[in-house]
């Protein structure tokens, strides 16, 4: 199974493992478990930094690589296919990087981990 971590997750992973549900830490933290994070994360991460609505997030949004490589995650990038589908979800939802995040879901046919119930809406699969 491969799972694409919503960027909650990921900086729960990261700065707050207690937050998550005991299946996911079950799942990160095994290393035959593949997992992708999206570019969008890193797009999300440092435009709230930067706004000040993730302070606790410094280290993360300020080496994010370094910090994520802890995770033994693989990056995936957004591809044309990713936005047009994104933009395309007939859903009222008008966060891009939900919708970016659920349109990779989709198209790479991983499921999402995600405590974020907006997904619902989205043909995805979800797991939390």
């Amino acid at each position: 199974m491969v799972l694409l971590l919503d960027t909650h997750v990921l900086l729960w992973a990261l700065l707050e493992p207690f937050r998550l549900s005991e299946r996911v830490r079950i799942l990160l933290e095994d290393p035959h478990q593949e997992l992708l994070v999206s570019a969008a994360s890193a797009w999300e991460i440092s435009t709230k930094f930067r706004i000040g609505k993730l302070p606790e997030a410094e280290n993360v949004a300020r080496d994010y690589l370094g910090v994520t490589k802890t995770l033994g995650v693989r990056h995936l990038d957004i591809s044309p296919r990713h936005s047009l589908t994104a933009g395309s979800f007939r859903i009222d939802h008008g966060d891009p990087f939900d919708r970016i995040i659920a349109a990779q879901s989709l198209h790479e046919g991983v499921e999402l981990v995600s405590h974020d119930e907006c997904f619902a809406r989205f043909p995805v699969r979800v797991l939390w």
